[in-house]
Formats: structure tokens, sequence, C-alpha cells
């Protein structure tokens, strides 16, 4: 690794103004920035250490959940309001990583994870994410894990998160303190495609520090779900995964929220399956429409080919699930 300074915030605004002076990059956990400047793929010079910041769970009165971005992702799993009322994010982030992963990992940290793909850390190789305009090696190698929705001949990888996929079903909001102000972005919107831009992942400005992310209220009677599907039983990336809100009243879906992981470079927020869900009756047939539309559009390639019928059995089946719980 290169030296580095090292350089630790009280609060907020004093984060934000020693990494704006400084041109310093942010550091909570570490544990994929560091990992990044281990394998030379990263090198700042200054880091702003901002762990001890934002460190609160709070639940608002109107139900509205908010979790501060210095917030472990153990403490996240484990709290008994997360847990009761937000499952989804507890089962999302239990499946994301090691327990001592999540003893560091943050909310945050979490949320800019950079992708995992080969070709992205290994510095021999040309990779657009690293250097713009660099091309990208990974279109003629290995495409296995590699994306099947919005990617372009700039990238095809994928964004490696648990978490941002089960927020994004949740329509969570990403609170931002910067040189210019605070802002709010839709999770959604957050994360950027490679057409977009080719190294940038996120709709983050210069020195933009992630200070919360705040989670609506579920409706009262809606049923949640996690589901991944990985190559081995231990700690892996997800090949798919769906984070799934079904609202079902009388047989019929009020309410849908879909989201994918491991299929884009971003959490693929499915909107063509919830219209199509929602106002239907619930049923395998209309779970086995929304999982096809959830995939309009894929441009699968090489050896990647099986996410589709992978994602489409795994939607199906995580649907399924919340309509057997709802009736039950």
């Amino acid at each position: 690794m290169r030296p580095f300074t090292y350089l630790k915030a009280d609060d907020v605004e004093g984060a934000v103004e020693l990494a704006a002076t400084t041109g310093g990059r942010y550091l909570a956990g570490g544990t994929n920035l560091v990992d990044l400047m281990r394998q030379g793929v990263e090198a700042p010079e200054v880091l702003v250490d901002v762990r001890s910041l934002s460190q609160d769970v709070d639940v608002e009165p109107d139900g509205t959940l908010v979790l501060g971005a210095g917030v472990t992702n153990t403490a996240v799993a484990e709290d008994p309001r997360v847990r009761q009322d937000f499952p989804l994010i507890s089962r999302a982030v239990l499946n994301g990583a090691t327990g001592q992963i999540r003893n560091m990992a943050t909310v945050g940290g979490n949320l800019l994870q950079r992708t995992r793909c080969l070709y992205f850390y290994d510095t021999a190789s040309r990779c657009n994410r690293r250097e713009a305009g660099a091309g990208c090696d990974a279109l003629l190698g290995g495409t296995h894990n590699h994306a099947v929705i919005g990617h372009s001949r700039s990238c095809v990888a994928t964004h490696p998160s648990d978490l941002a996929v089960a927020l994004a079903a949740l329509d969570a909001r990403v609170h931002l303190r910067g040189p210019g102000g605070p802002r709010v972005v839709d999770l959604v919107d957050f994360h950027l495609l490679p057409g977009e831009d080719e190294v940038r992942d996120t709709v983050l400005e210069p020195f933009e520090l992630i200070t919360a992310v705040s989670v609506p209220p579920l409706p009262r009677r809606a049923r949640s779900a996690y589901r991944k599907v990985r190559e081995r039983a231990s700690y892996a990336f997800a090949l798919v995964s769906v984070a799934a809100v079904l609202d079902i009243g009388d047989g019929v879906v009020r309410q849908a929220r879909l989201a994918l992981g491991g299929v884009a470079a971003k959490p693929w927020r499915a909107r063509r399956a919830e219209q199509l869900l929602e106002g239907r009756p619930a049923g395998r047939a209309l779970f086995q429409a929304a999982a096809q539309a959830a995939l309009e559009g894929a441009q699968p390639q090489g050896d990647n080919f099986y996410k589709l019928a992978l994602a489409t059995r795994l939607i199906t089946a995580t649907l399924l699930q919340l309509a057997e719980e709802e009736s039950s």
C-alpha cells in the first residue's frame, strides 16, 4: 500500500470540510476500500475517518426507520425494531457477509461497495470502471457472474450489495451532506448504470457524505422476503437475489414491490412486474408472468444465460412463499 494521511472527523460538517480541503476519501468500516487499496485499484492520499458519526438507529413517529450511515451491519440485523417491522432488511444483511465483516461494515459503506468483478480488481486488465475509456476485458472473458440487464459495452459487472437490493424494494431514501449542503436521493436513483457514466458508480458529488438511510413503513398486512442464490452455502455474492414485498387482500394483490440483485450494475427495481401484479388475483400463473416481465429486455451473454431461468424461478418461488404466508 502507498502511504496516506489519516484524519478523524468529529462531526458531519467537520468531515465534509476535511475532505473538501484535503481532497480526502471517507473511511468507515473499510471492508471494501482498504481491500481496493491493498490491490492497488485505489490509492487515496488522505482518508477521513467517519466511522463514529451517524451511528443511531431511530424510528420516527410515523414509523419511518432511520439508519445512520455509520451503523454496522450487525447492529442493523440485530436491532429488534428492524427485525420486527423491517425483516427484509435483517434477512438481506444476514445473507450478505460473514459475521466478522458485518461487525465492521457500515450502512453507508455497504451502499458504496464497488463491483467485485475480477477484471476490475486485476490492474493488468482493461476496465472502464478504473479508467474511463480503457475498455472492458470482461466483454470477451468469463461472464458467468456478470449482468444480464442494464449493462453496456462499457461494463457488464454487477453490484455486490444485498442490503441495497432490500432497500430498493422498500422505497428507501439516501440522505447526503456535501459542501453544497444536505440533499436526499431515492435509493433506486442513487446508483448509476454503466451507460450513464463509466467511472462513477453513484450520483454522489465530490466530497458528499452519506449521513443516513430512511425507510418508510410498510403497509400493515404486507409480507416481505429476501432470497439469494449463491455458488456455495457459506458467504458468497449473489448469482441472483430477490427482495419482494407483497400486500394481498381477499386473494388480490393490492401492492407489490420487487427488486433484484446479481443481475445489473445497480439494485434492479422491477417496475413492470409490479404493475402486472397489482390488482390481480394472486397465483402461480400471475407470479410466473411477473417474473418474466421483470426480465424484459435482458441481454445475457457468454455463459450467464442461466441467470434468466434462475431469476424467473426465484422470483416465482419468492412470491408464492409470500402468498402462502398471507393465506396461512
